[in-house]
């Protein structure tokens, strides 16, 4: 194996003396790095792009949208997967993470388990993968065999594949039908990839799950009007998104709101167009939930 050829574990020559520096000289190198990220996945947004129009079908198809990875990638497919609960209203079926190694791997590493092609396997039959849902493969590298593994599986059955490397010419692109390939270039920490590479994914992995819920009706205008309210604070700001929808007051936020059984983008149906919510909820069914063709 040879890792000279990755970009993500090459040396970075503006920081060769990083330990002779000050840390206000490191946090301003840091920061002059992390401004290359975007710069990087601008030049990738098509093939971002691509992959969002895939989720979609797959979601529109009742598929789910499957993130597999090892060590730092896992862990954030496996944060982007549960934020899109409470942000999308989604079920945790619809969006799923997994880590090589399992749960245990989110806090503490499991030694060998990115290099078992099987765990990956096992993982997707868990759950019953089908040709209606979407894998992608996170590794920074672009090597892991465990990405692999989930690729070749998914591949088998059918199922849409994607990757996300931080590499060009990545291994795991091989294994995809639409791979994206972000290159930030190298790490101020020689192979640290939680750094660029995972800030890399991060902002990949926003856009992917943020414009693919867009893409099924999950947002009006720019509110989350699929929000669960599940504490006090996602209480108030389902009022507040259904004041900002409609332009109505408090008191009709909040009647509409207890109403529609707490369900902000029937609310705003009922408010928007003074019906009740059975019809309110008719015309979201006839509009494929997206409000603005249910008003």
């Amino acid at each position: 194996m040879d890792l000279t050829k990755l970009t993500t574990e090459r040396r970075n020559t503006k920081t060769m003396h990083l330990d002779e520096l000050s840390s206000l000289e490191i946090l301003t190198i840091m920061n002059e790095e992390d401004n290359n990220v975007a710069k990087a996945i601008k030049n990738e947004l098509s093939d971002i792009d691509v992959v969002v129009q895939e989720i979609i079908k797959s979601f529109n198809k009742d598929g789910r949208l499957i993130y597999m990875g090892a060590g730092t990638s896992g862990r954030l497919g496996i944060l982007d997967a549960a934020e899109c609960v409470p942000t999308f209203g989604t079920n945790p079926e619809m969006v799923q993470g997994f880590i090589a190694g399992g749960e245990k791997a989110m806090t503490v590493a499991v030694e060998g388990a990115e290099d078992s092609k099987e765990l990956a396997i096992n993982d997707l039959k868990s759950i019953n993968l089908n040709e209606n849902d979407i894998v992608i493969g996170i590794a920074a590298s672009g090597r892991t065999p465990y990405v692999i593994g989930a690729l070749e599986y998914a591949t088998s059955v059918n199922a849409t594949t994607a990757t996300i490397a931080c590499n060009k010419n990545a291994e795991i692109s091989k294994f995809a039908q639409f791979p994206i390939e972000v290159d930030a270039g190298p790490e101020i920490l020689t192979g640290s990839t939680r750094l660029k590479a995972g800030t890399s994914q991060k902002l990949v992995l926003n856009m992917l799950s943020t414009a693919s819920m867009i893409g099924i009706g999950k947002v009006y205008k720019n509110l989350m009007v699929d929000v669960k309210a599940t504490n006090k604070k996602l209480v108030e700001r389902s009022k507040r998104i259904i004041m900002e929808a409609t332009d109505c007051d408090y008191n009709i936020a909040e009647q509409t709101f207890n109403e529609a059984n707490q369900d902000v983008k029937l609310a705003i149906v009922m408010i928007l167009t003074g019906s009740n919510k059975e019809t309110a909820m008719l015309r979201l069914k006839e509009g494929k939930g997206f409000i603005k063709n249910s008003i």
